[in-house]
């Protein structure tokens, strides 16, 4: 869910996607943490929703 909020938001732009990286980790979200396989974490996920719905991303 994180790679796609970065994905969607930067649109190819990697300077965007590190900058949507850091606000990320401003906010709580330790991106390099999660992996595809890493267990779902409700309020996690949660505040990545949270993030999302600010950057204007559907997920």
């Amino acid at each position: 869910m994180i790679q796609t909020v970065i994905t969607q938001k930067a649109k190819g732009n990697v300077v965007i996607a590190n900058s949507i990286r850091t606000k990320m980790y401003l906010k709580g979200i330790a991106v390099d943490k999660f992996t595809t396989i890493s267990p779902d974490d409700p309020a996690v996920m949660k505040k990545v929703r949270e993030i999302a719905k600010e950057f204007g991303v559907i997920v």
